[in-house]
């Protein structure tokens, strides 16, 4: 049974990890298999306990023990729970705790490109996107919309960011992901050695539109996204199969990364 203790004093080692640990040292690129990340809120702490991760410990708002914050602690076994009033919390934290709960969990493993690739018809592939709510955002249209994987870039934020799981709604945790190594050559080099065609999404002059046939018709394709702002890479663009644009109207010349992704993503599902 979860531990309820009272935050008596902000400035409590055990408390580190909710206030002032960098997303880099959660993250511990020296030693991955200690890493952690942050759930927050009851629903996106349900997505990560049936994806199998495995709690630390609870930061919740009095409020919650008798109620959705009573039935989380069921499932997470023997763990502390710290506990104080939403002004504690939020000084403690230094930001808004939306929905009153919080939770470290410890990372999953990593998984290679390959695993994520295999038995996949759709992945998304982004390019140093950086944005922790765009990744975010692109994660769940990858969930709801049909994407079977997602690879990235070193450079882009990492699915695991608080704010990322949180815009996701913890959808990071059930669409596979992984890193992919030496972009963009070597990276579509190993995906078309698994079998996958690769369309960059780039305002181009001689792109096709995204509605094109020939685009829905590929057995596994990857579709590519670039960063905020500046896009994909030109050299990205060049050494991908083929390239496409979302046709527009009004004057309007591009869509945020994480829009143009999920109208790319539905138009793209595999019918």
């Amino acid at each position: 049974m979860a531990r309820i203790m009272e935050i008596a004093a902000l400035d409590a080692p055990e408390l580190d990890v909710y206030a002032r640990l960098t997303e880099a040292q959660l993250r511990n690129r020296l030693e991955p298999e200690k890493g952690i990340f942050i759930a927050e809120s009851a629903k996106v702490i349900r997505v990560a306990l049936q994806a199998g991760c495995a709690p630390v410990s609870m930061l919740m708002e009095r409020r919650h023990l008798r109620g959705q914050g009573g039935s989380l602690m069921e499932l997470c076994g023997d763990i502390p729970v710290y506990t104080a009033d939403r002004a504690v919390l939020e000084a403690l934290t230094g930001y808004t705790v939306n929905r009153g709960i919080l939770c470290a969990m410890k990372r999953p493993s990593a998984l290679p490109m390959e695993q994520v690739c295999a038995g996949a018809r759709r992945v998304a592939v982004l390019e140093n996107i950086v944005d922790a709510t765009n990744i975010g955002a692109i994660f769940r249209s990858a969930a709801a919309l049909g994407m079977d994987g997602v690879l990235l870039t070193e450079s882009c934020c990492d699915p695991l960011n608080r704010r990322a799981v949180r815009v996701s709604m913890g959808t990071v945790l059930q669409v596979p992901w992984a890193y992919v190594d030496d972009w963009p050559e070597a990276g579509l080099a190993r995906l078309r050695s698994l079998g996958f065609q690769s369309v960059a999404m780039a305002l181009t002059d001689d792109s096709m539109t995204i509605d094109d046939p020939a685009l829905a018709a590929a057995e596994r394709l990857a579709v590519v996204l670039g960063a905020e702002g500046d896009g994909l890479a030109a050299k990205t663009v060049a050494a991908c199969d083929r390239t496409a644009r979302i046709p527009m109207q009004n004057g309007v010349d591009s869509l945020n990364v994480a829009a143009a992704g999920a109208v790319a993503f539905w138009q793209l599902r595999v019918h």
